[in-house]
């Protein structure tokens, strides 16, 4: 069987990604091969293609942190039943790709009636907003969060699962995404100034809130942290901030961590935590048990119309670099996602 790959060759531009057929070899003992019919473009990408993400793959890779599609073939150990089916599965990388190998333990069965681009968009998405809000934060109904980029992947999910929880949101976004934050259910702030942004949220929570999610990290982390009421929980989850910086790609994250430890220390009734995906994937039996009933639960929510995927565009895989322009461009609302 051929595969056609998008290859991330080294720090380019996203003109700079290069189109590769070749030969897919047979699935392996539980593996299956997925006829991609869904993948997408993360904050991932863009920071690998700077080789600024934390866990950096060493070029040449193919990139691709999750993808949606049918079972084409399986290996010995699977049950050949699984042909046909469509799944998605969290990869880190690899997932663009027209058809790739998948451990067939990593594969989440994906509900009838939801598409493909729509599972995708959820995939990592979802299950990062799932974890956050309900093993992390754990903001009981009637509470208020904060949600940096509301209009992102990411934040529009966890704006619409929060809401589904009965929680009150406060979303900040630019002025052209505003609409789409009140849709969403969450009040808009405009982030581009953000001293201002902070005070703007100040006015909306004068007594402060229960939750802050921020992608941003940074200097103005701590303005996240005072934010919180007694008794509430920052969220970090990424260094948005930092994405352009030169130097160790590594050092952005410890540096939140460092911090976020150090305020954890202080006797004020508020805690803070560093969202990691991938904790706890050396427990494989246990790590794979939590994605797949998380993401079942906000696939569930899709499939009964509760939740709406947010997806920005879609472009075919030869077109990827495009779509990874268009992610980066800050100017869209949701995930970009590639099809075949």
């Amino acid at each position: 069987m051929k595969t056609s790959e998008i290859v991330m060759p080294g720090k380019v531009e996203p003109s700079g990604l290069q189109v590769r057929d070749r030969e897919l070899p047979a699935p392996g003992a539980g593996q299956v091969v997925l006829r991609m019919e869904a993948t997408g473009v993360s904050f991932a990408e863009q920071q690998m293609r700077r080789g600024k993400y934390y866990d950096q793959p060493a070029f040449p890779f193919v990139p691709g942190y999750d993808a949606v599609g049918t079972v084409a073939a399986t290996g010995p150990g699977v049950d050949p039943a699984l042909v046909g089916l469509r799944f998605a599965a969290v990869l880190k990388i690899g997932g663009w790709a027209s058809h790739l190998l998948v451990a067939a333990g990593d594969l989440i069965p994906v509900p009838a009636g939801v598409s493909a681009a729509a599972a995708e968009t959820m995939a990592v998405n979802g299950i990062t907003a799932w974890q956050m809000l309900h093993r992390q934060a754990r903001v009981r109904p009637g509470g208020t969060i904060v949600v940096l980029g509301a209009n992102g992947g990411v934040g529009s999910a966890l704006v619409q699962l929060a809401r589904h929880a009965g929680l009150r949101v406060i979303g900040t976004a630019s002025p052209r995404h505003h609409a789409t934050v009140r849709r969403l259910g969450a009040e808009p702030v405009d982030y581009r100034d953000p001293r201002r942004m902070y005070e703007q949220i100040r006015e909306l929570a004068p007594t402060g809130v229960d939750a802050v999610f921020d992608h941003v990290g940074g200097p103005a982390l701590a303005e996240s942290w005072r934010l919180l009421r007694r008794g509430g929980t920052l969220v970090s989850y990424g260094t948005a901030a930092t994405k352009n910086d030169e130097g160790n790609s590594q050092l952005p994250v410890l540096r939140s961590f460092a911090r976020i430890q150090l305020w954890n220390l202080l006797p004020n009734g508020r805690r803070a935590t560093f969202y990691n995906f991938w904790a706890g994937r050396r427990f494989r039996a246990s790590f794979q048990r939590r994605l797949r009933e998380d993401l079942t639960q906000v696939l569930r929510l899709v499939a009964d119309g509760v939740v709406v995927p947010e997806i920005a565009a879609e472009f075919p895989l030869a077109e990827t670099a495009a779509a990874l322009a268009l992610a980066e461009s800050r100017t869209v609302t949701g995930k970009v996602v590639i099809v075949p």
